[in-house]
C-alpha cells in the first residue's frame, strides 16, 4: 500500500487545472487501472488467478486501493490519474497478497486471542501485515515506492509473519505518519462503512476463495526457483496448516536417531588409533554413519483413506527430518501380516497394502530383519493393535491417529495403550 504523494499534484492530461473549489471529480481511468493489472500479471504469472478474480469497485473514500473480506478492490479515482502503470501493478500484488495470505481471517483471531479491540490495534494489524508481504512484492519487475511500509524502514527485522511483528512495536509518535494506511476489512478484519458487506454484489463466497488460493499454491509450487520465500512457505503451508503434533513427531524421529549408539558400528576401513598400542593386532574403530529409518504403516480396515493420506504426509516431513536423505527411509505396510520393504523414492509413489485385521508386531519384527537394520522405528497407526511385550532393538517413536474410544458397534471397546517405552505423539 502507499500513501498519496504530497504537495502538488499533477491533472490528468484529459482535464485543465481548475480554479480552487471548482476542481472537476476525476474519473475512474479503468483503462489505465486494468493495464496496471495485466502488467502485474506478467511480472507475477503465478498471482494471475488471483488479481483477475478481484472485482474492482469505484470509491473516494480510500485514499489508494483496499481490499475487504469478499474480494473486491475499491479504488481512488484520483490516486489512479497520478499513478504510473508500475505503480498500481505494485499496489495490485500488495492488495491481493493480503486476501491470499488471509490477514483479515489471521487478525481476527490474533484479536481474539490477545484480546487486542479498536482501531488503534486494528492499524497496527495492518502495518504488521504490510511488513509481512512487502519483502515479497517489490523487485523482480516492480519498483518499490519510496513511502511503503517495510520492515526495515522501522527497524524490523525482514522474514518475519503478521503475528510475529505484532510483538515486535508498538503505535508511537515515529508511526504518525503511518495514519493513513487503509488497507480495508481484507489487510485487518475490521469492517469499514464504505464497504459493500457480505450482502454486497460480486463478493467470493468462501469455497471461490479457497479455489483462488488452491490455483495460486498450484502455480507457486510448479515454478518455485522464481518465486520468493515468503510465497513458497505460503504455497506449502496453504492447504496443510504446520501443526504442533507435526513438530513433536519431527523432534521425536530427530532425538531417535541422534541418541547414542544411532547409527554407531565398528569398521575395519579406518582401524582404531588404539592399535598402536597393541603391535600386531589391529583394531576396528568405531564409525558414525547417517542413521536409517524404517516407517511402519497401520493399513488396516480400521483406518481411514484420508489417515493413509495424512501417513503419506508424514513420511515426507520424515524425510526432512533425517536430512533430506530417502535412501535412509524405508517403508512397511502392515495390517495382520507385515508386506515388503519399500526403500523411499518418493512417498506419492508408495504402495499401501492391506484392509484387513491389525498386528503390527508382524511389522516391527519384519523392520528388525531388514538388512540393513534401521536405527528407528516410527510406526503410523490408530492404536487399534496388540504391541511387542518387549522392546525392541532400536529406538521407536509411535504416531498415533486421535481416536475417540468405542464406537457404535463397540461401545466398551478400548484400544491398548502404547508401551511405555515408546515416543508416543498424537497425530491430528
Amino acid at each position: 500500500m502507499t500513501t498519496p504523494r504530497t504537495g502538488k499534484v499533477a491533472t490528468p492530461r484529459t482535464e485543465k487545472v481548475a480554479a480552487p473549489g471548482t476542481e472537476k471529480v476525476t474519473a475512474l481511468d479503468t483503462e489505465k487501472l486494468f493495464a496496471a493489472r495485466l502488467y502485474a500479471a506478467r511480472v507475477r504469472p503465478y498471482l494471475a488467478t488471483a488479481l483477475f478474480a478481484l472485482h474492482t469497485v469505484e470509491s473516494r473514500q480510500v485514499p489508494t486501493m483496499a481490499v475487504d473480506k469478499h474480494w473486491r478492490c475499491y479504488v481512488s479515482p484520483a490516486f489512479v490519474a497520478r499513478s504510473s502503470v508500475q505503480k498500481l501493478a505494485g499496489v495490485w500484488v500488495h492488495e491481493v497478497s493480503h486476501l491470499l495470505r488471509d490477514h483479515h481471517g489471521r487478525s481476527d483471531r490474533v484479536a481474539a486471542e490477545r484480546g487486542l479491540s479498536g482501531p488503534g490495534e486494528r492499524l497496527r494489524m495492518n502495518i504488521a501485515a504490510d511488513c509481512e508481504i512487502n519483502d515479497d512484492v517489490f523487485g523482480h519487475g516492480l519498483a518499490r515506492p519510496a513511502d511503503a511500509v517495510h520492515p526495515k524502514k522501522l527497524g524490523l527485522p525482514a522474514g518475519e509473519l503478521m503475528e510475529d511483528y505484532l510483538h515486535l512495536f508498538r503505535l508511537g509518535p515515529y508511526l504518525q505518519e503511518l495514519v493513513w494506511l487503509e488497507c480495508g476489512s481484507g489487510a485487518d478484519g475490521l469492517e469499514r462503512e464504505w464497504e459493500l458487506g457480505p450482502e454486497g454484489a460480486h463478493g467470493l463466497t468462501a469455497q471461490e476463495r479457497d479455489a483462488v488460493r488452491f490455483r495460486v499454491a498450484q502455480g507457486i509450487n510448479a515454478r518455485p526457483g522464481d518465486v520468493p520465500q515468503g510465497w513458497r512457505r505460503w504455497a506449502e503451508e496453504a492447504f496443510h496448516p504446520p501443526q504442533p503434533w507435526r513438530e513433536l513427531l519431527g523432534a521425536a524421529i530427530r532425538s531417535a536417531v541422534s541418541g547414542p549408539g544411532a547409527g554407531e558400528d565398528y569398521n575395519y576401513g579406518r582401524p582404531s588409533r588404539r592399535s598402536a598400542s597393541l603391535p600386531g593386532v589391529v583394531l576396528p574403530s568405531l564409525r558414525r554413519r547417517p542413521p536409517r529409518v524404517c516407517v511402519v504403516i497401520d493399513t488396516s480396515g480400521s483406518v481411514s483413506d484420508s489417515e493413509l493420506g495424512s501417513a503419506l504426509l508424514e513420511v515426507a516431513a520424515i524425510v526432512r527430518a533425517v536430512g533430506g536423505r530417502r535412501d535412509l527411509v524405508s517403508v512397511l505396510s502392515c495390517d495382520a501380516a507385515a508386506q515388503a520393504v519399500q526403500p523411499l523414492c518418493r512417498a506419492e509413489g508408495i504402495a499401501l497394502v492391506g484392509g484387513g485385521g491389525t498386528d503390527l508386531r508382524t511389522g516391527v519384527a519384519r523392520a528388525l530383519r531388514a538388512s540393513p537394520r534401521p536405527d528407528a522405528i516410527v510406526i503410523l497407526t490408530d492404536g487399534q493393535t496388540p504391541w511387542p511385550e518387549s522392546r525392541p532393538a532400536c529406538r521407536t517413536v509411535v504416531g498415533r491417529f486421535v481416536r475417540e474410544a468405542g464406537s457404535r458397534d463397540e461401545p466398551r471397546y478400548r484400544p491398548d495403550a502404547p508401551p511405555a517405552w515408546a515416543r508416543v505423539v498424537d497425530i491430528g
